[in-house]
């Protein structure tokens, strides 16, 4: 089981955000000729710094050849004065938001918002302020995405399975199908395999050790027992939507018959479960065919070459960065109220940690000065609850855990739980229910040709009491025998760190950077055979 959940947001989501923006600005293909929000020009806030126009960096330097670019100029958009435009539409949106298409219009106007303020060129006396405006603009641009999100997971068409994460993972997997296609590599497991395999990672380091190009997706979901993972492979996914290969990463909890599955037991009493059993299985919402498509007003490529650097840097790994940790975590209060930005420092390294505080005002606080707001009436703000399980998993499926295991400060919080007590190592059997369905699971994957590879993911040492390690020596003598008679691969890494409490985040779950670490070790395992990407499309 999960120990605790935090509301992650991925390290680079500030970092890249100019870069982002720009190479979005340089990909979209419908842009609006509606002239833009020219109130704020006349507004007394902030009047002295929109009055002047900001000054080209080849204006400065004389000695530089102008070029002639096919696009307007630079200098035909005051980009500071277009971002507060934007700004003011998307903080008096947000004052009436109550539906999906309404957080999702605020949330465009902040994206555009961010790419003017970023468009503010880095000579021009405005570029420090510019730089913070795009720090906060991007705040509000992630809670109305999330907000964007809630009311769509309230209104989504897709039926329950009695488990919020699965329902969760499902959309977002069923969505990833049809952005970029089935992937390559299918992660499955419990709560230790969402929280320990780095998709992104595996991927990038795939692509170092000479198999570029794959997809990779993480279906993993906490509680999740053999008979959950064969569930989902058997029963939940299209043929169509199953992988190339996939990693089952998880323990010997998972398949001990012993224990009580109450994972699936309400999976199995669920609405969903029911309706499968009907031959009705999930499926998205379709496009809505008289739907009118958003429009977006970007900066043009500029002679500066602010855009060309930043679609450049986009190309740069950023995982495995131990020294980047920006985390944002969102605490919003019982009011449910709009949030407050809260910038703190962040440990030795200086590594900001961003908390949102309700203010309990209902506005965007940060976005522009309060006077712009319409307020002589009540706010109609449709603030819903934001799940932070599926706050905190990244877009290809993975929760990102970045506390670190202290054996001595752990404990002062809560019990210490011997094997002999832990209720998923009661009446231990590893044959029975469990044993069944990974038979049915790796029957089903080899008869479609799909290979599977089987991690016994890493447990610390003081996890390891002689209760669970008797049960973990039984389950790796079973698994090793099962692996040659049923032609899956097993790799134990059960006790490859025991003593890396650095890698996890409790004594049994790996956190982010333990999940690099497996990602790493088996992209290097050169006795893996991993498929080739069966399509051109990449998920980025």
């Amino acid at each position: 089981m999960i120990r605790r959940y935090i509301a992650n947001i991925s390290t680079s989501i500030f970092q890249r955000a100019g870069a982002a923006v720009a190479l979005l600005a340089l990909t979209v293909g419908c842009s609006s000729t509606k002239p833009s929000n020219t109130a704020a020009a006349s507004m007394p806030t902030e009047s002295a710094v929109v009055a002047q126009p900001p000054t080209s960096v080849l204006a400065q330097n004389s000695k530089k050849t102008k070029k002639s670019f096919s696009v307007p100029s630079c200098q035909q958009n005051d980009s500071f004065t277009e971002s507060i435009n934007f700004a003011i539409q998307a903080s008096n949106l947000v004052q009436s938001a109550n539906s999906k298409e309404d957080w999702d219009e605020v949330a465009a106007l902040w994206v555009q918002a961010v790419a003017w303020m970023q468009a503010v060129p880095p000579g021009n006396p405005r570029r420090a302020f510019a730089e913070k405006k795009v720090v906060e603009y991007m705040k509000n641009l992630v809670y109305s995405q999330q907000q964007a999100g809630a009311a769509r997971s309230s209104s989504a068409s897709t039926v329950s399975f009695s488990s919020d994460l699965l329902d969760e993972q499902l959309e977002l997997y069923l969505s990833y199908v049809a952005a970029v296609g089935p992937p390559d590599v299918l992660i499955v497991g419990s709560s230790r395999a969402l929280q320990g395999v780095d998709p992104k990672q595996l991927k990038q380091s795939l692509a170092t050790n000479g198999s570029p190009g794959l997809k990779v997706f993480n279906f993993s979901v906490n509680g999740a027992t053999a008979q959950v993972v064969d569930f989902q492979l058997r029963r939940l996914l299209k043929p169509e939507h199953l992988p190339q290969m996939i990693v089952w990463a998880d323990g010997v909890r998972a398949f001990n018959s012993g224990r009580d599955d109450r994972t699936f037991n309400s999976i199995v009493d669920s609405e969903g479960s029911r309706l499968l059993a009907t031959g009705v299985r999930p499926k998205l919402p379709s496009d809505r065919p008289n739907s009118t498509p958003q429009c977006f007003r970007f900066p043009q490529l500029c002679p500066d070459n602010i855009f060309r650097k930043a679609q450049t840097s986009v190309k740069k790994p950023v995982m495995g960065r131990q020294n980047a940790n920006l985390i944002t975590q969102f605490n919003l209060s019982r009011t449910g109220i709009l949030p407050v930005a809260n910038i703190a420092s962040g440990g030795q390294n200086a590594n900001p940690t961003t908390q949102f505080n309700s203010s309990g005002t209902g506005i965007l606080p940060v976005a522009v000065a309060a006077k712009y707001l319409p307020l002589s009436t009540p706010a109609r703000v449709a603030i819903r609850q934001v799940s932070t399980l599926a706050d905190s998993i990244d877009s290809n499926g993975f929760m990102p855990m970045s506390s670190k295991y202290n054996p001595n400060t752990y404990y002062r919080e809560r019990a210490y739980v011997s094997g002999r007590f832990d209720r998923d190592y009661e009446d231990f059997n590893l044959g029975g229910k469990q044993a069944k369905a990974f038979n049915s699971a790796v029957a089903f994957v080899k008869n479609r040709k799909i290979p599977l590879v089987f991690v016994n993911l890493p447990l610390t040492d003081d996890y390891l009491d002689p209760t669970r390690r008797s049960a973990e020596q039984q389950f790796r003598r079973r698994m090793q025998q099962l692996s040659q008679q049923k032609g899956f691969a097993f790799r134990d890494l059960s006790q490859r760190w025991p003593g890396r409490n650095d890698y996890f985040v409790d004594p049994s779950h790996l956190n982010r950077f333990g999940a690099i670490a497996v990602s790493r070790l088996l992209a290097s395992d050169s006795s893996i055979t991993w498929p080739r990407p069966k399509s051109r499309s990449t998920d980025g």
